[in-house]
């Protein structure tokens, strides 16, 4: 079976990375966010969520990425780390989270500078199932960075996850799109633990200036199309599970904007008091993101001490494109 009938037969949530599982959200998000004022840089300087420009480096991120999966140990602790994933960041038990990474450190400065390559020349078949494990290690790293308030090595954590979500997004199927996917949204999760830490550095300016698309679908759908209909396999099936797929990085980028949108806020309770705004546009420091999954702003909401601020779905969208923050202020 290709990889695009298998999405057509409902794969994308339990088989992205073959016979492991990396899914994304099975329904729509709703977190509570506890955010501490803090003014945003004028610029996105140390604290962009991509590799910086004057860090990026000529070659290919392939043979890095290649070399950090072999240099993984087994899969002994590969459900520990996936349980630490899940384990509320203020429990995490930090020396075992610091030896299972340290055994994990030459894959880690490995990822760390296949991400600032200018170029990824994806083979036609990458073995995708390397990079749930490296994923989640990514992930662990940025957790225990959060934890410490270390928050120069979780930008430098989250820069290295957004950066392979970046690569990766560079896709010659849509399979591997999907799997750029899911480590994009994973990363979001731990942006959400940073900006609730007191003193992280406000990510408003470094959200804005991802790119966007951060994943680069287009052109896989296009391949995946022509090669369908060479082999007359193209139907109404088919089709539906593009546009299924469409949706689903679509979902990726509305959790961007939902972040840059919270980042806003707390750009504003900076400026007023430590006081949410009544209505988005009163926040005028910095432009305020469209809803990528609706037809205008994302829904706020102000009631007393509690905001919310809500994906304002189009006509026939699913839930499963909602995102919800419940968003206070802790002065």
């Amino acid at each position: 079976m290709s990889d695009l009938r298998m999405i057509m037969a409902g794969a994308v949530s339990v088989c992205l990375f073959g016979s492991g599982v990396l899914c994304l959200p099975a329904a729509g998000r709703d977190v509570k966010l506890v955010l501490h004022p803090q003014k945003a840089p004028a610029e996105v300087g140390e604290f962009s969520l991509l590799p910086p420009e004057s860090a990026m480096i000529d070659g290919d991120a392939v043979p890095l990425y290649e070399k950090a999966a072999k240099a993984l140990p087994d899969k002994a602790e590969d459900d520990q780390i996936r349980n630490w994933l899940d384990v509320p960041i203020d429990q995490l038990p930090l020396d075992q989270v610091e030896q299972a990474l340290s055994k994990r450190m030459e894959s880690l400065k490995c990822v760390a500078k296949a991400v600032k390559c200018r170029q990824c020349n994806w083979p036609e078949t990458p073995d995708l199932s390397v990079y749930r494990r490296l994923a989640f290690v990514v992930r662990l790293w940025a957790r225990l960075e959060i934890a410490n308030d270390g928050y120069e090595g979780a930008i430098l954590a989250l820069q290295t996850g957004f950066g392979m979500a970046r690569h990766l997004g560079q896709t010659p199927t849509i399979v591997q799109g999907l799997v750029a996917t899911a480590v994009g949204a994973f990363m979001c999760e731990e942006v959400e633990e940073l900006v609730q830490r007191e003193g992280a550095p406000n990510l408003c300016v470094a959200m804005a200036g991802l790119p966007i698309p951060f994943v680069q679908m287009d052109k896989a759908i296009e391949n995946e199309r022509a090669s369908a209909s060479s082999q007359g396999m193209m139907d109404v099936q088919m089709n539906a599970g593009i546009e299924r797929a469409r949706v689903i990085v679509k979902r990726l980028h509305n959790n961007l904007a939902a972040l840059q949108c919270a980042e806003a806020i707390r750009l504003y309770a900076a400026s007023h008091a430590g006081k949410l705004p009544r209505a988005l546009a009163d926040m005028t420091e910095v432009s305020i993101p469209a809803n990528p999954v609706g037809d205008g702003p994302f829904h706020y909401s102000l009631t007393g001490s509690t905001a919310v601020l809500e994906s304002a779905l189009s006509a026939g969208a699913d839930e499963k494109e909602r995102i919800r923050y419940e968003i206070s202020i802790k002065n």
